[in-house]
């Protein structure tokens, strides 16, 4: 029993001692010592194609943009380019169609050649895990700025643990593991996100609990959100660019799967859903859809508690808890005039209601 408890306690130790832990430096203080510069050795190749595992979802490999959309499910204004994808000042943020919560993630990215502007008017953008957690990306090759908003800094909280950056113009890359929160049935964050970030091979961020969502000047808590939310990379004005971004879903907490593939629909499609819908053959079966912040939740009448779907496609979406399915039917004007519920093996067809 004693050996066991040694063995418990070691691996405890294990697991914490080289995890990075929050300070009580102010948020973006100049005055917070900034991380020693290292050399990560060799630039990548100025022409690269994507390299990515068998099991990977390749997010972009330099031919398309289908994999992306603006936040609000229209199409990117981002160019393509010669292999890579190019921030356009003004165009926005853009975001993933499909969403993920656990994962490992690659992309490269080079800040401009031409070094304009000073700080964090730099070469700045950024990754944001599920939307809401960013990996900031600037030019921090012999560029001074707060420690905690240079480049592979967890924006805002964490600075990276070296300056693994290459010079302006370099293609460099991250590699990121990323677990989401959890979150208890109060709603309340019982297990923080954390985030191991290699910057051009380098450890920069060793499995870092993250006090909430990253944000500017501000310490945000955690707020509850679903398990999965689309990758963001951010528009802060300057012409960076991104290629060779893959994806690999992390299974689970407990089990060996990462869950069913979803997205996240623009959001004048969620305006298409909410109403009644009733069986024509039992008029006593209703079903009530509403949309509320991008979640879609259907009341079946009789059923103690509303279901909670998740979009697998286009009018396609998917309960978590129970198996269960529905799919809207549109007209041939687009609109939505009914659904069918998929459970058991059965399936029941409703009108909406006028």
């Amino acid at each position: 029993m004693k050996s066991l408890s040694c063995a418990l306690i070691l691996l405890w130790l294990l697991q914490t001692s080289s995890a990075q832990t929050p300070s009580n430096w102010k948020i973006m203080d100049m005055d917070r010592p900034r991380p020693a510069v290292v050399d990560p050795g060799p630039p990548l190749p100025e022409n690269r194609t994507t390299t990515a595992p068998s099991d990977a979802v390749v997010l972009f490999d330099g031919t398309d943009l289908s994999q992306w959309c603006a936040l609000d499910g229209g199409p990117t204004q981002w160019i393509l380019g010669n292999g890579y994808m190019e921030c356009v000042e003004g165009s926005g943020y853009i975001r993933t169609v499909r969403n993920f919560g656990d994962c490992q993630l690659h992309l490269e990215f080079a800040t401009p050649a031409a070094v304009e502007g000073t700080g964090q008017g730099r070469g700045n953008s950024g990754v944001f895990l599920m939307g809401l957690y960013e990996v900031q990306v600037l030019d921090s090759y012999d560029n001074v700025t707060y420690a905690d908003g240079q480049a592979a800094a967890l924006y805002g909280q964490y600075p990276p643990l070296v300056n693994a950056c290459r010079p302006p113009g370099a293609w460099q890359s991250y590699d990121i593991i990323f677990h989401r929160p959890c979150f208890g049935s109060n709603g309340t964050a019982i297990q923080p996100a954390r985030v191991t970030v290699l910057h051009n091979g380098v450890l920069v961020q060793d499995h870092a609990a993250l006090r909430g969502p990253t944000a500017w000047m501000q310490r945000k808590p955690y707020q509850p959100h679903p398990d999965k939310l689309p990758l963001a990379l951010q528009d802060h004005g300057n012409p960076v660019r991104y290629r060779n971004i893959w994806i690999r879903e992390l299974p689970v907490p407990g089990t060996r799967e990462a869950g069913r593939a979803e997205i996240t629909l623009p959001e004048a499609m969620y305006d298409d859903y909410p109403g009644t819908y009733q069986n024509a053959d039992d008029p006593e079966w209703l079903i009530t859809i509403t949309c509320e912040e991008r979640q879609v939740r259907g009341h079946i009448i009789d059923h103690v508690a509303p279901l909670d779907f998740f979009p697998e496609r286009k009018d396609r979406l998917f309960c978590k808890t129970v198996d269960t399915e529905i799919e809207f039917v549109r007209d041939s004007a687009g609109r939505v005039t009914g659904l069918s519920l998929f459970q058991g093996g059965a399936e029941i067809r409703a009108r909406r209601r006028p």
